[in-house]
């Protein structure tokens, strides 16, 4: 039977327990003390947010609306190591968003959804697989890929907003994040296959007050009920991961389980220099032997090195094609192909037209649009 509490009595649960006891209780435990206590309610009272968008709202101010935010607990649940997005994200909501609890216990565990942990005010620590304690700081944004053993812990008064969004989602609503050349699409690329591996990377923001803002507004509609609600979620979202790869001036952290090591460095470095680059050279450059490069490149992105410059070099080139007027000739030679001819193939083996159709192609549809236009 599902019971019903705020995020406020259940932090408040939490806290109390750990000043009281010097111990710390899981999520599931303090549904069970605050079901022990007659805390729970057996019908939901009425808490439906009917604020319109907002701009920049003083963290205080926002979390008293969290605290009041319901959310429906099923005591006696006991504690597991691997979770379903059924259990945690609503029925028909592509997008959940919490706060983090403070003061809990952690317990690593891991789920078949993607996990954005954001830092809006103060620190927290990252538990991942085998890896020692990682402290996360305001303004940093972590993503966590699916079935990745991990825990968030929160030893004070911190604010830590906890995004996640079902694999699905990204076939649909995120699929655009999936096309482009940048760090983030490779790490989804990679993390969304049936079998990924333990993963995470990590982007440090800039403006914190616009992405405090993009994810308070996202959480207040992913706790509404109407017919609009987790359209607007997702769209907020969209702008957040979309605003997070324009500002992010620094490489982002992205970990290699496998080696124990950073995998961002290596791609970036590919992401560079990819117009003449070797594996010889890439190899040599990373003190790495080829074989062990290799495994690393496919672990970590899906694909090999050859298929991995090949895609980055066809997606720059269809930039040129649609933003300038340099003909196949230059944008072969730019992209890193000495042979036009050659350049024209591995065009049309990608899209299955060559890149003379598909410049015709697409200005053609852009042309169609006129905006205004009268009949």
């Amino acid at each position: 039977m599902a019971y019903f509490t705020t995020f406020g009595d259940l932090q408040q649960e939490l806290t109390t327990y750990y000043y009281s006891t010097g111990q710390r209780l899981q999520f599931n435990e303090a549904v069970d003390e605050l079901c022990r206590k007659g805390k729970l309610s057996e019908t939901p009272p009425s808490s439906e947010h009917n604020q319109m968008l907002f701009g920049h709202m003083k963290l205080d101010d926002f979390s008293k609306i969290v605290d009041s935010i319901v959310i429906p607990v099923t005591p006696s649940k006991g504690l597991t190591q691997r979770v379903n997005e059924d259990d945690i994200i609503p029925l028909l909501r592509d997008i959940f968003i919490i706060r983090h609890s403070r003061h809990t216990r952690p317990y690593l565990h891991r789920h078949n959804y993607v996990e954005l942990d954001y830092v809006v005010e103060g620190s927290c620590t990252l538990h991942f697989e085998e890896e020692k304690g990682r402290t996360l700081r305001a303004g940093e944004l972590c993503i966590v890929a699916p079935y990745s053993n991990h825990d968030i812990e929160i030893t004070d008064e911190s604010t830590v907003y906890c995004v996640m969004l079902r694999r699905s989602t990204f076939e649909t609503s995120f699929f655009s994040l999936l096309l482009r050349n940048d760090v983030l699409s490779f790490f989804f690329r990679m993390t969304l296959q049936e079998e990924s591996k333990p993963n995470y990377i990590i982007f440090r923001t800039h403006n914190l007050q616009w992405m405090q803002t993009l994810v308070q507004n996202a959480m207040l509609e992913c706790h509404k009920t109407d017919e609009y609600s987790n359209v607007c979620c997702i769209s907020f979202i969209n702008i957040m991961l979309a605003c997070l790869l324009r500002s992010s001036s620094e490489t982002p952290q992205l970990y290699n389980y496998y080696g124990g090591k950073e995998f961002s460095p290596v791609l970036n470095y590919i992401r560079q220099n990819y117009r003449t680059l070797t594996l010889t050279e890439l190899a040599e450059h990373f003190h790495y032997s080829k074989p062990h490069l290799c495994t690393l490149i496919k672990q970590n992105t899906g694909v090999s090195f050859t298929e991995l410059v090949r895609h980055i070099r066809m997606a720059r080139a269809t930039e040129y094609l649609l933003n300038t007027n340099r003909s196949v000739s230059e944008i072969a030679e730019v992209v890193g192909y000495h042979s036009p001819d050659h350049f024209s193939r591995v065009f049309r083996t990608s899209y299955g037209m060559s890149p003379q159709e598909y410049r015709k192609q697409n200005t053609e549809q852009a042309d169609r649009f006129v905006p205004f236009a009268m009949e």
